[in-house]
């Protein structure tokens, strides 16, 4: 199963902020980084924008099974349904991170701790860097 490691932060809360998202197949070949800014955004905000960033890229390479690897406990358990989407912001982030993972044959969402979701973190860092937002 392809996995898709997600990050998004902000600098500030909200702040500056970006998301990252490292893909890499069974063995650990790197299939996609993908990193950029969103502009001023919650942490939560670029958590989602981090989570349709790598729907969209495994639906864009035809995965059929998606691994989606997060350290927002708050975004896995609203995509599996374990916690309603109160927030409005992030209902519409929502439905569009649901709208695209139903293009994909099988995802499943785990939470980690943030010290296991490092390459993806970097790649946010990475992003707000790049947008002078250091």
């Amino acid at each position: 199963m392809i996995t898709a490691y997600i990050d998004g932060g902000a600098r500030g809360n909200p702040g500056p902020a970006g998301y990252g998202v490292h893909v890499e197949s069974p063995d650990g070949e790197v299939l996609a980084e993908l990193h950029g800014g969103i502009g001023i955004a919650t942490n939560n905000v670029a958590e989602y924008a981090a989570l349709v960033a790598g729907l969209e890229r495994a639906v864009e390479v035809g995965v059929d099974e998606l691994e989606v690897v997060s350290d927002s406990e708050l975004l896995v358990k609203q995509m599996r349904g374990e916690y309603r989407v109160k927030n409005k912001a992030l209902q519409d982030l929502f439905l569009d991170a649901s709208r695209v993972a139903r293009k994909i044959h099988r995802v499943n969402y785990t939470a980690v701790r943030r010290e296991h979701n490092e390459l993806a973190d970097s790649l946010v860092n990475e992003a707000l860097d790049a947008a002078g937002q250091g």
